[in-house]
Order: C-alpha cells, then sequence, then structure tokens
C-alpha cells in the first residue's frame, strides 16, 4: 500500500473516532439526560446547545424567559466595546465613584471611597471577572440605559427579553413589592445595609425598618413572595435561545471588532480552567468563555466551549434553572448539565 493510502487510511480512522464520540442525533441523547437532570433536580431547568460547525441546536425550555441574573453583564460588556469601537470612549478614561453607583453583591468596589477614579477597564474587568455589581452600575452609567436595551435587542431580537436595568433598581424593585413607596426613598447605602441581614423573616424586618414603614403597610408578607412578583414582571429577563444566538454573534465576529472580541473573550476568562456549575463538567482541555449570574432561588451558566477562530468549532450552552437554592443546590445542577453536553454534543467527545 502507498504511503498516501495509508495516510488516507488513518485519516479516515481518525475522522470515525471522532464520529462515534459524537452521535449524529445528540440533542435526541441529550434530551434524555436533561429530563432525567430536571426530574431528579430541585426546581425547574431550561438549556439551550447549539453547535456552529453543524447548526444543529437542542432547547429544552429556552423558549420561554429565564430571570438572567449577572449574565446580564456581559450585554454591559458588548454596549460598553462597540462604544469603544465607535470612538466615543476609550478603555482607559477614567470614571468617578458616586454614591448612587453603590450595590450589595459581589465584588470590592462598593467599598471604596466615593470620590475614587477607576479607568473603564479596570471596571470592566471587575465586571467580568468577580461579577462587580457597582462596577457594572459605573459601566451602566456611562453607557446609558437606553443604549444598553438597544444593544441587547439588536443582539438578541425584539421581543424575546425583557427591560434591563441596573442592579440598584433590581434591588428596589424587589423591596417595592413590599412597600412601593419606602422603596422609592431608600438610598443605596441602606440597600446595602438591609443585604446584611439573612434572607427570610430578617430581610423583611430589615428591608421594612430602613423604609420606616410598619408591619402592616407590607404589601408582600415574605421575601419569597417579593422576589416572585418581582421575578414576574420579566425585567432583566431573556429567552435561552436568543442569548444563545447572541452568543454566536459575539464569537462570529458580527458584533465588535476584532480587538473588541478578544478583550471580552479575556473578561470571560478565555483559556483560564475552572471548575464551577457547567465548568466542572465540561472536559478540562476545552477552551471556554462563559458568565455566571446568581440571585435569590435563581441562577444561570452561559459558555461557548472553543470560541476561537470565529466560532468554527463552537458549541454555545445557555442554561438557568428557577425555585432552587441557588447557593446550595445550583452547583450540582449545573454540573450535570455540563457532563450530559459533553458526553453528546461536544466534539471533543466528553472527558
Amino acid at each position: 500500500m502507498p504511503p498516501w493510502a495509508r495516510a488516507a487510511g488513518l485519516l479516515l480512522l481518525s475522522a470515525a473516532a471522532v464520529d462515534s464520540a459524537w452521535p449524529a442525533d445528540w440533542p435526541k441523547a441529550l434530551q434524555q439526560q436533561i429530563e432525567a437532570i430536571d426530574r431528579t433536580s430541585p426546581g425547574t431547568l431550561g438549556v439551550y446547545v447549539k453547535r456552529l460547525d453543524s447548526g444543529d441546536t437542542f432547547s429544552y425550555g429556552a423558549d420561554k424567559r429565564w430571570y438572567l441574573a449577572s449574565t446580564v453583564k456581559v450585554l454591559v460588556a458588548i454596549a460598553l466595546l462597540q462604544q469603544v469601537d465607535a470612538g466615543k470612549l476609550q478603555l482607559r478614561q477614567q470614571l468617578t465613584l458616586e454614591a448612587s453607583d453603590k450595590v450589595d453583591g459581589s465584588g470590592p468596589v462598593v467599598w471604596s471611597a466615593t470620590g475614587t477614579r477607576y479607568t473603564l477597564d479596570t471596571l470592566l474587568d471587575r465586571m467580568l471577572g468577580v461579577s462587580d455589581n457597582t462596577a457594572a452600575n459605573m459601566l451602566i452609567r456611562v453607557v446609558g440605559e437606553d443604549r444598553l436595551n438597544q444593544v441587547a435587542t439588536q443582539a438578541m431580537g425584539a421581543g424575546t427579553l425583557g427591560r434591563l436595568t441596573t442592579f440598584t433598581e433590581v434591588r428596589r424593585e424587589v423591596y417595592a413589592e413590599l412597600n412601593d413607596q419606602g422603596a422609592d426613598r431608600l438610598t443605596n447605602q441602606q440597600l446595602v445595609e438591609i443585604a446584611g441581614a439573612p434572607m427570610g423573616p430578617q430581610r423583611v424586618t430589615a428591608a421594612r425598618r430602613a423604609m420606616a414603614v410598619e408591619e402592616s403597610a407590607l404589601q408582600a408578607r415574605s421575601i419569597d413572595e417579593a422576589y416572585d412578583r418581582y421575578y414576574a414582571d420579566g425585567d432583566n429577563s431573556a429567552t435561552l435561545e436568543a442569548y444563545g444566538a447572541m452568543l454566536e454573534k459575539l464569537v462570529r465576529g458580527q458584533l465588535l471588532s476584532p480587538g473588541s472580541t478578544r478583550r471580552l473573550f479575556a473578561g470571560m476568562k478565555f483559556g483560564k480552567p475552572g471548575d464551577y456549575r457547567l465548568e466542572a463538567g465540561f472536559p478540562k482541555n476545552v477552551k471556554r468563555i462563559h458568565k455566571t449570574g446568581t440571585q435569590y432561588r435563581r441562577a444561570c451558566h452561559m459558555a461557548v466551549v472553543d470560541p476561537q477562530d470565529g466560532g468554527a468549532h463552537a458549541t454555545i450552552v445557555a442554561s438557568c434553572a428557577a425555585d432552587l437554592d441557588d447557593r446550595t443546590e445550583a452547583g450540582a445542577v449545573f454540573e450535570r448539565v455540563g457532563a450530559a453536553v459533553s458526553k453528546t454534543a461536544l466534539a471533543t467527545g466528553g472527558n
């Protein structure tokens, strides 16, 4: 057998090995596994997966809107970097921290003195790297809420998402379900202080006292009821299909310049291994970009495996869960989702 024939045979064997690791009917196989995960896990689950090389997709509850929590920050970053690409902003320019920017949640910026100056580049790193809510508020302020919502609609499609707001507005909207007039009076510092109380009756009591209202004036009797009413309004929510479409446009270079795309990839931890949520179920040797989101009884993890090379071999995974303990239960659920995707949809064929 001539050398070229032997080489061709080896290539065919290699291709066959890859094909056997990636069944053509992977959406059906994934459907069975995701249904089992949802059935045996607390709360409800939504999952969207798309292989960009073939165009094959999987959708499980992905056509309904899910609360996005901090995965909204990817859209904030895109809105910011589009302004950089347009020459209207520069990442090295500085922004001053204002008292109205401060809000509880992840990240250390809230504890900086009012008047502290940060470059937009630093704020971008803080917002994406440690999911800093105050840094996100600052960037939303410089981009503008209207512009943020325009960018999100253009990237995800009209009718697929609710209004995107600052993280301060999220807190006010939740406490407004307890007492709307009292919530309007809360200062940012009070919002931070209220968050120091544990979720449950203590959080309601802390909010009521800060709002200076009597217990009889409460419109919702529990923090669960307040959050449920807030989530029902639809702000900061989107379908997973729309979020996945946005990620596809991002990796294909349709939203940002090549330089800004690389900058966003770096902020989304491209090339940095991890073992949190979806990542714990992914193969350890693949590159990915990702962003998590967490709020009371809501959690999300959005990722693109192999986003490089214009997404030629990328797999998009967008997942959210509702009505589960966001701290103690979400991690295991998303790890199982990541493992199921790895075994069925990824070209690398699992761990």
